[in-house]
């Protein structure tokens, strides 16, 4: 914006001078408005032309002003943009470095390589969550978007361990391999599971058989958008009903109403406790859809019985202020306080 002002001046100050020399001409000389522009012209540029007529004491005298203010002119423009430059190139830099810096910082955050249609929804959900992430972009089209968006991110191809590297990989929590090459997210999820063996990995999916390979390289998770879009629509039209309530608590449009998961952790006094004597029904009024045990079990609809257990995850539906409260005293270690008897 600076550059563009200051060469505005100079447009403007530079139409002064050449307005200035061609009437001082005029009056001076008495000539032509053309043979008046040409001199104006030829002396504001240095060409060295010479002079089209013979200038009298005056006009020697006014061409000198008038170069002398040309060089002024010209000395500003070209210190301008220089200076522009400059300018921008530190900014630049310094810009790039505290992103390095933010980045160095992230720990247990996510990895999102790739932000093409899928990769950028996902990062505008990771914000809107407040999930620590950074993304990692080859494309400089896309990483000037990302720059747009102002989120974290790692320039350079995610198939390199250095870069993976740089992203923090071996401090994440998750990658999420979100290019459109089943090639790339191949290779990005077996160096990610050399770089950190314990991270969940969640990898897109194109092609059929590419859900095996990368379930083989180490992915957790693999998901096809296409096969999903097309279970979506199927369903849509078979059992509208049941997509709009998964619509309400998976995709939040209905925010008093969310499902979320929990995990309990060692020190939490739900550990070893039944659902009925945690009181997660009757004193928050949540309800506990499914528990996936430590082992990978997943159970649908517990009954009361059910022990809970460290590393169980529990998916619960819910107001969301409750769910809320439910994690904080899962994580702090503190039974539910029982509700007054009316």
């Amino acid at each position: 914006m600076n550059l563009v002002r200051h060469l505005l001046i100079a447009v403007i100050v530079t139409l002064i001078l050449i307005f200035a020399g061609t009437t001082g001409y005029r009056l001076i000389e008495g000539w032509s408005f053309l043979d008046a522009l040409y001199m104006t012209v030829i002396t504001i540029t240095t060409v060295g032309y010479g002079e089209i007529h013979t200038l009298s004491k005056e006009g020697k005298i006014f061409t000198v002003f008038l170069i002398m203010s040309s060089f002024g002119v010209m000395g500003y423009i070209v210190a301008s943009i220089a200076q522009s430059i400059i300018a921008g190139q530190i900014r630049t830099a310094l810009g790039r470095r505290k992103l390095e810096k933010k980045v160095k910082r992230l720990k247990d955050h996510y990895v999102l390589c790739g932000y093409g249609r899928i990769g950028s929804f996902i990062a505008r959900q990771f914000n809107e969550e407040h999930v620590p992430f950074v993304v990692v972009e080859k494309d400089p089209e896309r990483i000037k978007l990302i720059g747009e968006d102002a989120f974290p991110y790692v320039e350079g191809n995610a198939t390199d361990d250095e870069i993976l590297v740089s992203a923090g990989i071996e401090r994440a929590r998750c990658l999420v391999a979100a290019t459109g090459s089943d090639a790339d997210n191949l290779y990005i999820t077996l160096s990610t599971r050399s770089l950190n063996p314990s991270i969940y990995i969640l990898s897109r999916a194109a092609e059929e058989g590419a859900e095996r390979k990368l379930l083989s390289a180490g992915a957790n998770r693999v998901v096809s958008p296409y096969l999903i879009g097309a279970a979506r629509m199927l369903n849509a039209v078979l059992r509208p009903n049941i997509v709009e309530f998964v619509d309400l608590v998976v995709e939040r449009k209905h925010l008093e109403l969310q499902l979320e998961e929990i995990t309990v952790e060692d020190d939490s006094k739900f550990k070893g406790k039944t659902l009925q004597e945690s009181g997660i029904r009757r004193e928050l009024g949540l309800i506990v859809v499914a528990i996936k045990k430590a082992s990978g079990t997943m159970i649908f609809n517990p009954s009361s019985e059910t022990m809970i257990e460290k590393g169980d995850i529990l998916i619960v539906l819910g107001e969301k202020k409750h769910l809320g409260m439910l994690e904080k005293l899962v994580q702090s270690a503190e039974m539910l306080p029982k509700r007054k008897s009316r």
